[in-house]
């Protein structure tokens, strides 16, 4: 089974509290449904939507999105995650050689 969202407008406050709180109060990773959340509605993130972006995709969901600014927005999160799950292996093996 599969869970699916879809955004619109601008991915800004006061709209990302507004997600942050229907994610938190509908979406639950221990059901084991995958989640597709459809971006193609979205004309803009600033910084604090791509923290929720981040955030929802770290608890398993999948993105969708056709636009370039929005493709754009997504690899950077992907390269950002990326980045700082390595520095977080760096960092354990330092402390637990």
């Amino acid at each position: 089974m599969e869970e699916q969202w879809t955004l619109q407008g601008r991915l800004v406050s006061p709209w990302v509290n507004e997600l942050k709180a229907s994610w938190k109060k509908a979406h639950s990773p221990v059901q084991g449904r995958r989640c597709i959340v459809n971006l193609d509605g979205v004309t803009f993130i600033d910084k604090s939507g791509e923290r929720v972006l981040r955030s929802m995709s770290k608890q398993g969901a999948r993105f969708v999105a056709s636009d370039v600014y929005i493709k754009h927005v997504l690899d950077r999160l992907r390269r950002t995650s990326k980045q700082d799950r390595l520095c977080a292996r760096v960092l354990e093996k330092r402390e637990h050689p």
